[in-house]
């Protein structure tokens, strides 16, 4: 009788105990469960300072945002985790958690998170103080939960109107000193507006050391090749020491295989 309660006793021990350890892989933000290879839809309260941002222009004030997360495989928000920050277009009503899709494989294959943000209302003008305010928010939200993601390293990426936006995005972000910039992908973009930005907000002078990665489609007729050579060009002459153009078999899209190497570009230049 006595050797039945032992086993049984160290039965339920063991069991205690397993239940414990995959209770603690557990992870979770605003609520929800993380599944480690899996995406994550999350709701947040947007505070007064970000809805100034976003109501800028005439906008209405955002009291809800909502940002799309996509998670690599053995994501633990314990360790150190790269994310790449997805902007769109504002063509064709189109919201940054749509284009996120086009990154998931490509960006978790390399170990990256993708966040995107968005808010739960349409705005008057899809300005990029909006995409600002709520992007802004989105990152505060993730930062309470997870203080030390506050050192991971990130890096923005968009197509088109969304290439001009996000280099605008990082560049004020810069400026705030509070993130760690490692690169910008920019695809299928026919002007600097990052030399633009860099004049208005004036960020650290490291900024000019962050590598950006200009991929050009062979068959773009929106912005070709020549295009995004006298993009490098602009952003050289204002003093960008990391830029390069790489052209794909394609038109106005996205490739996912030159995602890859832009990340991996990005890892291997900030040693991370």
């Amino acid at each position: 009788m006595r050797r039945r309660l032992f086993l049984c006793a160290v039965f339920l021990t063991t069991i205690h105990s397993s239940l414990r350890a995959a209770g603690e892989d557990q992870f979770t933000l605003a609520g929800q469960r993380i599944k480690p290879g899996g995406t994550l839809e999350i709701q947040f309260p947007v505070e007064p300072y970000f809805q100034d941002y976003a109501a800028t222009g005439g906008n209405p004030r955002p009291q809800t945002g909502k940002a799309l997360l996509m998670f690599p495989d053995h994501f633990d928000p314990k360790k150190n985790w790269p994310i790449l920050i997805v902007t769109s277009t504002t063509d064709a009503n189109r919201t940054s958690p749509m284009d996120a899709w086009w990154y998931r494989h490509p960006a978790t294959a390399e170990g990256w998170v993708v966040l995107a943000t968005d808010a739960t209302m349409r705005p008057r003008q899809d300005s990029t103080m909006w995409r600002m305010g709520m992007l802004g928010a989105g990152l505060q939200r993730i930062r309470r939960e997870w203080p030390h993601s506050a050192q991971w390293p990130i890096a923005f990426a968009g197509l088109s109107g969304g290439a001009k936006r996000s280099g605008v995005l990082a560049t004020m972000l810069a400026k705030s000193g509070t993130i760690n910039l490692v690169g910008i992908f920019l695809c299928g973009i026919n002007d600097d507006r990052v030399s633009q930005a860099y004049q208005d907000y004036r960020p650290s002078p490291d900024f000019l050391n962050v590598p950006i990665w200009l991929s050009s489609g062979l068959r773009d007729p929106i912005a070709p090749t020549a295009a995004h050579e006298h993009v490098k060009g602009s952003l050289q002459r204002t003093g960008f020491s990391r830029v390069r153009v790489e052209t794909f078999d394609g038109g106005h899209e996205l490739k996912p295989a030159e995602i890859q190497r832009a990340l991996r570009w990005f890892r291997e230049l900030g040693r991370f």
